[in-house]
Formats: structure tokens, sequence, C-alpha cells
């Protein structure tokens, strides 16, 4: 089954090697210094420097915007699907499944938001996805609102100290432990 590993920056290598990743989306502050995993095709790791917020206009933070998102589309119909997506930001929490969600839609259209969505929340219990990344992804997407008011249904998630990875299948299948 093809699935969206989403993990903390503290364990890409270990979640790529485990699930055979070798694409990889990173979203993570401008500049914040990381290894990418070896296992990782450099050709096929999309970095976005951006901070974890719901709001523009903080002069030393980079909100989401809608060229971030665009990228995460375009990178996820170029995934050849061949092994798990493998995307990842500094806990996992927020960014992260903001960008499986989106990039699950982007190569599946045709999903029910609210299916994917509770899909999401049974993967994570700690899955609280960055409303602004939702909310462009929404629009960018043609969803309607869709998407926006399918995430806002599932609320936040429980607190975590950021080391739960999961794995988001794309079929309505069941999920994939990954502990």
């Amino acid at each position: 089954m093809t699935a969206i590993v989403v993990s903390p920056l503290s364990r890409i290598a270990e979640m790529a090697v485990r699930h055979g990743s070798r694409e990889m989306i990173s979203l993570l502050a401008k500049g914040q210094d990381f290894h990418r995993p070896a296992v990782i095709s450099a050709t096929r790791h999309l970095l976005l420097g951006l901070n974890d917020i719901t709001f523009a206009g903080t002069a030393d933070l980079v909100a989401p915007q809608e060229a971030h998102v665009e990228a995460i589309v375009n990178f996820a119909r170029a995934w050849d699907r061949s092994a798990p997506l493998l995307i990842h930001c500094w806990m996992g929490v927020s960014r992260s499944p903001a960008a499986a969600v989106i990039a699950a839609l982007a190569i599946e259209p045709d999903q029910d938001d609210a299916e994917l969505a509770a899909r999401l929340r049974q993967a994570s219990r700690y899955a609280t996805p960055n409303a602004r990344l939702i909310e462009i992804g929404d629009s960018v997407l043609g969803r309607g609102g869709r998407l926006k008011s399918a995430i806002a249904g599932i609320g936040r998630g429980a607190d975590t100290d950021g080391n739960m990875p999961f794995v988001l299948p794309l079929a309505p299948a069941g999920n994939i432990a990954c502990g």
C-alpha cells in the first residue's frame, strides 16, 4: 500500500530506512540545518523554509504561502508512489500533517475530505495540521471549504513531545503503525 510517512526531524533517517522512502518533503524554519538521510534522493527532496505560524506579518518568521502549497502539490504529483513519501517538520505535529493531507488530495482528488481527516486522526491522535497551510491548500486544490471544515472537525490533537511519527495511508484501508 502506498502511504505518506509523517515524522519529526529527529527521526527522519530512521523512518526513511524503516519504510524504504526515497523522496522527502521538509518543512522547517528558513536556514535550519539538518542532514538529508542518504537513502533520500537529493533530486527528490523538497525543502520549504517556513515557520509553524498561522498568520503573516511577523518580520523574522515566514508564514506558509501559496507558493509553498503549490510546491507541495507539484512535488506530490511527481511522486512515483513506488515507495512511501516521507514528510517532516520539526515535531511532526503541525506543518507535516498539513502537507501530508494536501499531498494526499493532490494525487487522489476524488477522496472525501471528511474521510481523509478522520483517517488522519486515526493515524495520529497528536496531529494538529497547521491551519494556514490547510486554508491555502483548500483554495489551491479547489476544495471549496471542504478540507478546511473537515480538518476543523477533527479538532486539535493531543499534546505530545513531538516524537510520534505515523503513516497516513492514501486509501481508507486502515493505518500502519510505525512507532
